[in-house]
């Protein structure tokens, strides 16, 4: 396929990158990226000749996050999970617009049956975050940050809310309730993230590791990632996604009707605020 806002290569044997290409928008993810990123994704889980899937990002930062300058144009959708009705009024088509782009394919992804590895540099903000973390392993330059600041827009964070099991419950609620960024020596601290490395080592290590794992038999790969994945749901994990997603939408309610809009607009001058004291 022919991408605008990704680039699909096979570096290696078995193995598959997908690359997110907006580096002039800091890969902010658009509705049309996030439509390419899924069809890759299905690509690299139907091609029997792939056992492991690199995600990556062309620039200096990873990705800043959401982009919704084109999330009302109805053209872009493609209904690709069971939701649709986009273009309904008020919370019930915003809810199925979120449901399929956001929480439904980070979950298509999360659930892909081949190890997915992150490769991850500079700033990963909120929609970024949740890239990142729908991946099995990650892997960052240490010059990578990590950061939820959503909740100066008034909404309890991103709508794939897996926080919790990544960070810890006093660390996400601290990353939650002050928009801080965490650096990838913590990150790593805490678990998140597998391996820290410098810029230059960056691509290297990531191909090395995903070259070692894809060595692997595919059915071991597969049935010891869904065997992971099925403890973690087994901990309430898609409960805590569904109810997570429900109270994100409460908070876009409650702004609507304060505000005329999603998002509390205080937010942005909130979060600028806060990244200019570093």
């Amino acid at each position: 396929m022919t991408y605008k806002t990704i680039r699909y290569e096979t570096p290696s044997e078995h193995v598959a990158r997908i690359t997110l290409d907006r580096p002039e928008k800091r890969n902010a993810q658009s509705i049309e990226l996030l439509y390419e990123l899924n069809d890759a994704f299905d690509t690299a889980a139907h091609d029997n000749s792939i056992k492991v899937i690199v995600l990556a990002a062309n620039g200096p930062h990873f990705s800043s996050g959401h982009d919704l300058s084109g999330d009302r144009d109805m053209s872009v959708y493609k209904t690709v999970t069971q939701w649709g009705g986009f273009d309904l009024p008020g919370a019930e088509g915003r809810h199925a617009r979120e449901e399929e782009i956001y929480l439904g394919f980070c979950q298509r992804w999360r659930d892909i049956p081949k190890p997915t590895i992150a490769q991850v540099q500079g700033k990963v903000i909120a929609g970024g975050l949740m890239l990142v973390s729908i991946c099995d392993l990650i892997v960052a330059s240490d010059d990578a940050t990590f950061s939820d600041p959503t909740v100066a827009f008034g909404v309890n964070g991103v709508e794939w809310f897996s926080h919790p099991w990544d960070f810890g419950l006093r660390k996400a609620k601290e990353l939650l309730f002050t928009g801080g960024m965490m650096g990838a020596a913590e990150a790593r601290s805490v678990g998140f993230v597998n391996h820290v490395v410098s810029l230059d080592d960056l691509e290297e290590f990531t191909s090395s590791l995903a070259n070692r794992i894809a060595s692997r038999p595919s059915m071991g790969l597969r049935l010891a990632k869904m065997a992971v994945n099925q403890a973690q749901d087994a901990q309430g994990f898609r409960n805590v996604m569904n109810s997570a997603m429900a109270l994100h939408h409460v908070g876009h309610s409650h702004n609507q009707e304060k505000f005329g809009m999603a998002v509390d607009p205080s937010g942005a001058d909130v979060i600028k605020r806060e990244a200019k004291k570093g």
